[in-house]
């Protein structure tokens, strides 16, 4: 059974920190991190190769970090803003494409939520 779980999810202050984990249970090609707010599409934020390379999105760059390891996926956010509220997802896929892709990822966790409030 293919499993992601997620994990560090909850509740900030505006210019707080949190860091997201994910663990999965077989090394996929890729994994990522999306995000979707209240009444929005799902968003990509991050990509973390098997290979170590990683990709963000331009409106998280300097300010949240993934890194990879394995079968684990980390999200270090920083300088959180209220509009980094939503549901935060980890994904993963086997197969090559878009990183920005929803539609690339076979795989999805169950989401954590990240509130950010003034």
């Amino acid at each position: 059974q293919v499993q992601l779980v997620e994990s560090g999810g909850g509740s900030v202050q505006t210019g707080g920190s949190l860091r997201l984990s994910c663990e999965t249970t077989r090394d996929p090609y890729c994994m990522a991190w999306f995000r979707q707010g209240p009444g929005t599409e799902r968003e990509w934020v991050g990509t973390g190769e098997e290979d170590g390379q990683t990709q963000y999105a331009e409106f998280v760059k300097g300010r949240f970090t993934v890194s990879r390891d394995n079968r684990k996926l980390h999200l270090q956010m920083s300088s959180l803003k209220s509009e980094d509220t939503a549901m935060y997802y980890c994904a993963k896929t086997y197969r090559g494409g878009r990183v920005l892709d929803p539609n690339r990822y076979e795989y999805w966790g169950q989401g954590t939520q990240v509130t950010v409030s003034s």
